[in-house]
């Protein structure tokens, strides 16, 4: 499996990397320049292989760029633009308060690592080797890249081996935001809240236009909640070889007045994390599945009975208890083992008829 290791880049090489920086944006802007004109005049959109061939001789022409990062610029204009579904993107500016961070792409063949630094382009990087790259490492297409902060740093895919050995445990996982995340075997990951517990000091710098304070914080929210995410989710892989999480909706939640407890959570980069480290240090599986109706329907006999949580109004209600077999269940912890049951089936679906989408909880949990 591929993982990309982040190194930040020394300050001296900063004025190298913005000169690069903005030869990127003028390239970019090229593209969709030419992407306008062709769609406003009707021909056909341009790919990546017509934007490669219109760019072609750049650096020559004297364009700071290695040839092979203009490449990987116009491949990534072609793929930003089909993700998006828009005939055209917008603009990377270079100077001005809404100017964009600076992107750096390079090709693989581009980088070299000696003696601790990166070489490209003939000039070598220092950097803050917090950690080793792994012997052998065979580096892939990467970028330098630059934050809010004006702190650069430079992105190094590597390939790296997986684990062979899985742990039989397993554990299924229900978000929120009360709790980061509950377990099916009843544990609970609290939840932070590190945007909440800085709220105050951020609304203190923003009201006095301290705007490098306001990244400060905004950074070392960032950074504690990033910190926290790997601890736990390397503690879950330690323990249980498969891992089945929901797939609840981050972005569609974003847009409810629950937004900021949303964003504050993680839940996207908790998954992420999940996934890969479940690979590389466990051996094991992580699954996401729907996770329509579990919460309503109970872990013991599978009903959806009339004493169940629903609607609104239900959010309030953290316990109840089934009208079927009597069974007492925490709101989350219940939605968590529905959760489990959803990803064993799929499993074994998958095993017996090949790759299919998992069914409904309410009707598993009848079989």
């Amino acid at each position: 499996m591929q993982l990309t290791y982040r190194f930040r880049v020394k300050d001296k090489h900063i004025a190298r990397l913005k000169a690069q920086a903005a030869a990127v944006n003028f390239v970019w802007n090229f593209c969709n320049e030419v992407q306008i004109r062709a769609a406003k005049e009707g021909r056909r959109w341009l790919g990546y292989h017509d934007l490669d061939r219109l760019t072609k001789g750049a650096t020559k022409a004297g364009i700071d760029l290695h040839s092979q990062t203009v490449q990987k610029i116009c491949e990534q204009y072609d793929t930003s633009r089909q993700q998006h579904r828009k005939p055209w993107l917008g603009w990377r500016k270079t100077r001005g308060s809404r100017r964009s961070l600076g992107w750096v792409p390079f090709n693989q063949q581009a980088l070299k690592f000696r003696d601790g630094g990166f070489v490209f382009r003939g000039e070598t990087y220092d950097v803050f080797l917090h950690r080793q790259l792994p012997e052998s490492a065979k580096i892939g297409c990467g970028s330098f890249s630059e934050d809010s902060r004006g702190r650069w740093y430079i992105n190094v895919p590597v390939e790296v081996a997986e684990a062979t050995q899985a742990v039989n445990s397993r554990v299924g996982i229900d978000l929120g935001t009360k709790a980061l995340a509950r377990l099916s075997v009843g544990d609970k990951i609290a939840m932070p809240a590190f945007y909440r517990t800085s709220e105050a000091k951020l609304a203190t710098s923003q009201r006095a236009r301290k705007s490098k304070r306001v990244k400060a914080i905004h950074a070392k929210i960032r950074n504690r909640r990033k910190d926290f995410l790997h601890k736990e989710t390397t503690k879950l892989v330690r323990q249980y070889g498969l891992t089945v999480v929901g797939d609840v909706s981050p972005s569609k939640l974003a847009r409810t007045n629950m937004a900021k407890s949303v964003l504050d959570a993680g839940w996207s980069d908790f998954r992420t994390m999940l996934s890969w480290k479940s690979r590389l240090r466990g051996g094991g599986m992580c699954l996401e599945v729907p996770e329509h109706l579990t919460t309503q329907t109970c872990s013991e006999c599978g009903s959806l009975c009339t004493s169940r949580p629903r609607g609104i109004a239900g959010l309030r209600i953290r316990d109840w208890t089934c009208d079927d077999c009597g069974a007492v269940h925490d709101r989350d912890v219940n939605a968590a083992r529905n959760i489990l049951r959803v990803g064993l089936h799929a499993l074994v679906e998958g095993a017996h008829a090949g790759k299919q989408e998992p069914r409904s909880p309410c009707l598993q949990a009848g079989e």
